[in-house]
């Protein structure tokens, strides 16, 4: 039997304006996507004021989209999403049984055949994105990752390894705009910061990679019980392999998302995933309170003081 985990998620988003909000547009990335190896078994979107107009759809990524619409004044919006998630095991077994990295290169490049289907899907992470620019600098950070005729998923792991090592999480070191190059030079950053790097390392040497968000279980200290609001929307990476698929890895913590990792949305950059943006008239200045809460299911977790 497969191995599998079930999480309660509690998002919650809380913007108070210091001035009423005429109109507003928001796109929310809050429901998981249903994958091979995860499914959504409750799902329920709480949000204050009511919207005047919502829609639930896919976006072009074919993530799960919910579009909303405020027409009338207020002066704070609260949105809480409450899931219900089945996660099975889905880590590979051996990453030495990929084929070498330059083959995969190869397979990627056009050369006047026809791309399959799943390639010509990959190719759209190939390229720059808002927060993915590529340069040289990334490629030959990742250089002595790809040794000739290394196995591509132990070249990727190893270029995991090497972020995780070289790297300080710091979570006042950088803003969600601070240019790639600047982190890497400062060696510091955050989760976003840690898949973007890796994104631009892959696709600087021909890779399709994409970003994931979601969430991860964390471990509170040893004796505390687990704090609500006290856990934060996670990022990873996932590059394909031709003869493989999709694989995942997590170079802020050094491992192959697994059963601890829950999939929100997956494109080119944290730009295609926000979990919630948008645009309003009016409100002056403003800045949203997030409180994530990842549990396995039946558990409870304790208040924060």
């Amino acid at each position: 039997m497969t191995a599998s985990a079930r999480y309660q998620i509690f998002h919650d988003t809380q913007y108070r304006y210091a001035a009423p909000v005429s109109l507003a547009q928001q796109q929310a990335h809050l429901w998981p996507r249903e994958c091979a190896w995860q499914r959504c078994l409750f799902q329920e979107l709480d949000i204050q004021p009511e919207p005047s107009r919502r829609q639930d759809g896919l976006d072009v990524f074919g993530n799960p989209l919910t579009r909303l619409a405020f027409e009338r004044p207020h002066t704070e919006l609260q949105v809480n999403a409450r899931l219900l998630v089945e996660v099975f095991a889905h880590a590979p077994h051996s990453l030495a049984e990929s084929p070498p990295w330059e083959q995969v290169v190869a397979q990627l490049t056009y050369h006047g055949q026809a791309l399959s289907e799943a390639e010509l899907e990959a190719a759209a992470y190939r390229v720059e994105s808002p927060f993915v620019r590529l340069k040289q600098a990334f490629a030959d950070y990742a250089e002595d990752c790809f040794a000739p005729a290394r196995p591509f998923l132990e070249a990727v792991a190893a270029l995991m390894d090497k972020i995780f090592r070289e790297f300080t999480y710091d979570g006042e070191a950088t803003l969600v705009a601070t240019p790639l190059l600047e982190v890497l030079e400062r060696r510091r950053g955050v989760c976003q910061d840690f898949a973007h790097l890796m994104l631009a390392c892959l696709r600087a040497r021909g890779f399709a990679a994409r970003y994931v968000s979601g969430y991860l279980l964390t471990q509170p200290p040893p004796g505390q019980p687990r704090m609500i609001g006290a856990d934060a929307s996670h990022a990873w990476v996932s590059v394909y392999c031709p003869q493989l698929g999709w694989v995942d890895f997590d170079p802020t913590n050094n491992l192959l998302p697994d059963l601890q990792h829950i999939t929100l949305a997956w494109g080119r950059d944290f730009a295609d995933v926000s979990p919630l943006r948008g645009v309003i008239l009016g409100g002056g200045s403003h800045d949203p309170e997030v409180r994530v809460t990842v549990l396995p299911a039946g558990e409870v977790a304790q208040a924060q003081i």
